[in-house]
């Protein structure tokens, strides 16, 4: 299936651009978001309106818009997908991306593009036949372009032979096969957790913190697009569920403890809720009513340690343990320290102190901190984050397998 993927789909000029829109629907049937772009020929034959209201997203089409470039450049539209499709891909548009041309917002994006392109060539048997097309297609695929189709048939100008579209179901079956094929993490168990834990005081009050949970939800989305099963341990949050991953929602620190326990066995444990260190020792039966104006006492006790916990050596510890380090202060310092206590394989300590943004922000800072080796990386999206994060997964597991 193609859940949490993200598939950026370019609508050339063409008769067979219909069939993008029964594409389109395929590709959402199997948890795809699918994005598109439509050039000026390709809204000759399907229009923008189609197209918006099976990808459920806005249509791009032009080049110099300046809303677009503000809101959704054309660097961002190749960068935010795991896949670009042209379907049509029409013999202009394939000799367009081989002299590396950018005079439309499809060429432009897709000179811009550092992801994987699929195209589906649509046209006349003799544009196919072409020296000229067969040239530039030779030096695309050297470039890592791949292909679907075309196929032989009847063609919309009464003439048969090579050169119509694959239909959409073979297009289907092209995009779940490059999946498949670099899925680095397929075959693999992961457990993330996510969010904060509310250690209750009585009924209607907690002891909380400030997490959103954006970050370990980025990073069990990411698990889940390199192809891992994924379990995603979370405790109370606004964040959407990350597309293909089996969700486990909790309250408290036992709560969580008990889940991931649960859970095992896995490869990879990725600890990035922010768990209460302390709850307290009796949840009041009742609501606490204030006793002239003075403040009650409340005695705290240590919650489990569920890092350390899925740390412990045994034949039940995932093969990679990962936490994380929320700190004000001696980030990178703290951080060692915890690694060593705690027994896990790597910390990412971040900084969460007043003023960063990194408590419900879109940004984070992460330094990963291992015992063999330290990296500090730069400041980037929790999506970005997550990403690098899986890909350093994926290189360590693959030591393991």
């Amino acid at each position: 299936m193609l859940h949490g993927k993200r598939i950026l789909l370019i609508v050339a000029g063409g008769i067979a651009a219909y069939k993008s829109l029964e594409l389109v629907r395929r590709l959402r049937e199997r948890g795809a978001a699918v994005r598109a772009v439509l050039t000026a020929a390709g809204s000759q034959f399907v229009t923008p309106l189609s197209l918006s209201a099976l990808t459920e997203d806005k249509v791009y089409g032009e080049l110099f818009s300046l809303t677009d470039e503000s809101e959704m450049g054309h660097i961002r539209l190749s960068r935010e997908a795991d896949l670009i499709v042209i379907a049509p891909a029409t013999a202009d548009l394939l000799a367009r991306m081989a002299q590396g041309r950018a005079d439309d917002l499809a060429s432009t994006v897709l000179l811009a593009a550092d992801k994987p392109v699929l195209a589906a060539p649509a046209m006349n048997h003799r544009m196919w036949l072409h020296p000229a097309t067969q040239a530039n297609l030779e030096l695309l695929a050297a470039r890592g372009v791949g292909f679907v189709g075309p196929v032989e048939g009847d063609m919309a100008c009464g003439e048969h032979g090579p050169g119509r579209m694959a239909e959409p179901h073979d297009i289907v079956a092209a995009v779940l096969d490059h999946f498949a094929a670099s899925a680095p993490l397929a075959g693999r168990r992961a457990l993330v957790t996510s969010g904060p834990t509310h250690e209750a005081i009585d009924p209607v009050r907690y002891v909380a913190n400030r997490s959103s949970g954006r970050q370990g939800h980025a990073i069990a989305a990411a698990l889940a697009r390199a192809g891992a099963e994924t379990v995603l341990i979370t405790g109370p949050t606004h964040e959407p569920d990350p597309p293909g991953v089996a969700m486990r929602r909790i309250e408290s620190a036992r709560e969580m403890f008990a889940a991931c326990r649960d859970t095992l066995p896995v490869d990879v444990a990725v600890c990035a809720a922010a768990v209460s260190d302390w709850r307290p020792a009796a949840e009041a039966g009742q609501k606490m009513k204030k006793n002239g104006g003075d403040a009650p006492e409340i005695a705290f006790v240590e919650n489990p340690d569920i890092l350390a916990g899925l740390s412990e050596p045994g034949n039940r510890r995932p093969a990679l343990v990962i936490g994380f380090a929320a700190e004000t202060e001696s980030i990178v310092e703290h951080a060692r320290a915890k690694r060593a206590r705690k027994g896990c394989d790597w910390i990412l300590a971040n900084d969460v102190s007043q003023g960063t943004g990194t408590f419900g922000g879109e940004e984070n800072t992460v330094h990963l901190v291992a015992a063999e080796d330290e990296e500090a990386w730069p400041r980037m999206t929790k999506t970005a984050v997550a990403e690098r994060l899986v890909q350093r997964i994926a290189e360590r597991l693959a030591g393991t397998a």
